[in-house]
């Protein structure tokens, strides 16, 4: 399987050096991908240890596993996938490609949606699709980096008990975590990354260790918000609450109610109760190109049994097409909230904004205007994105033992965004062109009303934004101290490069 190509790209007794090897410069071909000294080198010694558990280009489930992703231009070509099954296999593979110099991506879930991010062409992919187990305790439940939201919620479910984390059922749980992590609840319970008391992790030498309020301090801190920066999780451990049931609503509008759905929307921006019902929901415009027919959705969660859920009342006065409204399980409500996987390419773009309905409504107008020139653009699918960040989910963050590398001001925002899909290859570049340009245009608009607010969350983020330069320099200073600290050769910045990093 791989020893055919390998045999070609070096001889037996130049694997054994690791380091060594960084400079070389031979190169071999594979047809999608030039195999490097470097990379040849960790994939056969992998190979050597956990042959099952590798797939080379030839291999029946490459390619299925090369396109296990949610924006098909992350679709790349590894030159060998590795699938270990648990931690200390997670830390032979690090040991290895490290040795090698060999550059690698890591795939959770595998929903960020721009190339490189979570895959990578002509290097090592680790897949942790079977880092599954799970264990539930009295307020917490242990969960595996292989696990998707849906299988944390199923897990919870016969407990009656909830945990902070994607809202759509097949994101995967380290990513979203690591970044930061939107739920319908953050008002009351705060970020995913609030709700982690600990996490098992992989640092770049190959050691595990642990990180929570005890053990590791500075490296816990730093995993909240501060991505894959520092080392591979290979479990998390989250808080969970009592939680039999939520009350749900599912609401659409028509073009003449987008007005008063971005002003309701901000309302429930600013709620904030110092004992807050948790709620908080998916907001959404839909611009259709072909028929001009524009829609607006809310698909809205709240603790508790309240029928119709009041925090949406002002959503609700709303006079709308479908309006529905039920009591219902987490798990019931997930099990049906996918998304697209492989059916677009994607690009994001997001921005920081105070709660205002004018301003909001005008960016959708423009938004909108823009939108239309793009009518030649096959399968185009725009999306105004609505994401709600209440005083709340700032006050929980800062109350947790260590806080978050955000650390926000404590005040509400909207982070909005354009989410774009279309078909073809061909018009990659025009539309994260375009999808760049209008976001920034309309941004530093913002800067001039005074509106706008510059942090931006790297899970609606373009590849093109620099996330980590909206953080507080003192954080940034801190965290790059923690990196040099855990991870002294830089194997989670120089050779697994992919997704939001931090700067030199």
């Amino acid at each position: 399987m791989l020893r055919q190509f390998f045999a070609l790209a070096l001889t037996g007794a130049a694997l054994a050096s690791s380091s060594s090897l960084s400079n070389a410069s031979i190169s071999l071909w594979q047809g999608n991908f030039h195999l490097t000294s470097e990379v040849a080198c960790a994939c056969q010694r992998l190979n050597q240890i956990h042959s099952s558990e590798m797939l080379s280009s030839s291999s029946a489930n490459y390619t299925e596993e090369r396109i296990r992703y949610w924006d098909i231009r992350s679709d790349l070509y590894p030159a060998c996938i590795f699938q270990p099954s648990n931690a200390d296999e997670v830390a032979e593979g690090v040991k290895i490609v490290s040795a090698c110099n060999a550059p690698f991506a890591i795939r959770g879930g595998g929903h960020m949606n721009f190339p490189g991010s979570n895959n990578i062409d002509g290097g090592v992919l680790i897949t942790l699709n079977k880092l599954q187990d799970y264990k539930v305790h009295n307020d917490t439940i242990e969960v595996g980096p292989g696990m998707e939201w849906i299988d944390v919620v199923a897990a919870l479910n016969p407990y009656h008990r909830a945990v902070i984390g994607g809202r759509l059922k097949t994101i995967g749980v380290p990513g979203l975590t690591l970044i930061g992590g939107v739920h319908y609840f953050i008002n009351k319970y705060g970020f995913a990354m609030d709700n982690v008391v600990r996490y098992d992790v992989v640092l770049g030498n190959g050691t595990q260790v642990i990180a929570d309020k005890f053990t590791n301090r500075d490296l816990f801190w730093a995993l909240k918000g501060g991505a894959n920066n520092f080392g591979l999780v290979t479990k998390f451990t989250l808080k969970t609450y009592h939680m039999p049931n939520v009350s749900t609503t599912i609401q659409t509008f028509e073009e003449t109610e987008v007005y008063d759905f971005i002003k309701a929307a901000v309302a429930l921006s600013r709620l904030d109760d110092r004992d807050p019902i948790a709620a908080g929901g998916i907001l959404t415009i839909q611009h259709n190109v072909t028929t001009k027919a524009v829609s607006a959705s809310l698909m809205g969660v709240q603790e508790g049994i309240s029928n119709p859920p009041s925090q949406f009342a002002n959503f609700t006065a709303i006079e709308g097409p479908i309006k529905m409204h039920n009591v219902t399980t987490m798990l019931q409500w997930t099990e049906d909230k996918d998304t697209p996987n492989q059916m677009f390419r994607i690009a994001f773009s997001a921005h920081s904004i105070v709660p205002n309905a004018n301003r909001l409504y005008e960016i959708y107008q423009a938004w909108k205007t823009s939108v239309e020139t793009l009518s030649d653009v096959q399968g185009i699918y725009p999306t105004f994105v609505i994401n709600l960040c209440p005083t709340g989910a700032v006050r929980a963050g800062r109350n947790t033992d260590v806080g978050n590398t955000w650390d926000l001001a404590l005040e509400p925002t909207i982070w909005w965004q354009f989410s774009t899909g279309w078909d073809l290859a061909q018009d990659d570049i025009r539309m994260t062109s375009w999808s760049r340009d209008l976001s920034e245009s309309l941004h530093e608009e913002n800067r001039q009303l005074s509106l706008a607010r510059e942090h931006v969350y790297m899970g609606d983020a373009g590849e093109w934004q620099d996330a980590f330069a909206t953080f507080p320099k003192e954080n940034i200073k801190r965290m790059k101290e923690i990196q040099a600290a855990v991870d002294p050769e830089g194997v989670f910045s120089r050779l697994n490069w992919g997704g939001f990093k931090l700067s030199p």
